[in-house]
């Protein structure tokens, strides 16, 4: 019988992570958290919005991040956007001060890429308070696409329109 050296096994191993898919979910942009927290209460109506990505987000995604007034079919919350230096931080300030004792919604558009290009992967939410969008809660469609989310940013698969997460002021 013959024996294979340890160090050919290890080689191999190294070989196999090395050609891994870079496109797989292994490559994806993970958003790492979300505040405030979603499903908090008594947040402050002074609060800001605060995204936090792993790896750095390529360029323009912020457009790609709605405050609803009440659910996903409220109005937008106008507010102003910044990303920290290294693009894993982005910092969103209402343009105002949030009403008190009322429910917002934080909306993370589906198709936000990393710096490499690789899509979010949002699926680790799904139970810590995220919700998929689907078009059936954008009340109404225009040319194939829901209201109010036009654009490859929003759409994450084909029945998918990202991901929210809600808050309530205090």
């Amino acid at each position: 019988m013959t024996r294979i050296p340890r160090w050919i096994g290890a080689l191999g191993l190294l070989a196999g992570v090395a050609c891994r898919d870079s496109t797989g979910p292994s490559a994806s942009a993970r958003l790492i958290a979300v505040s405030p927290a979603p499903g908090a209460s008594a947040v402050s109506t002074a609060t800001t919005v605060t995204l936090t990505f792993s790896p750095p987000m390529a360029g323009g995604m912020e457009q790609f991040l709605d405050l609803h007034l009440g659910g996903i079919g409220g109005s937008v919350v106008p507010m102003a956007c910044a990303w920290s230096p290294d693009r894993t931080t982005l910092t969103c300030s209402p343009g105002s001060p949030l009403q008190p004792g009322t429910t917002y919604t934080i909306h993370l558009g589906g198709g936000m890429r990393d710096q490499s290009g690789h899509h979010m992967d949002l699926d680790p939410w799904i139970g810590m308070g995220g919700q998929w969008v689907t078009s059936d809660m954008m009340g109404g469609m225009h040319n194939g696409q829901p209201v109010g989310m036009m654009g490859s940013g929003w759409r994450h698969g084909p029945d998918h329109y990202g991901m929210t997460f809600t808050f309530t002021t205090s």
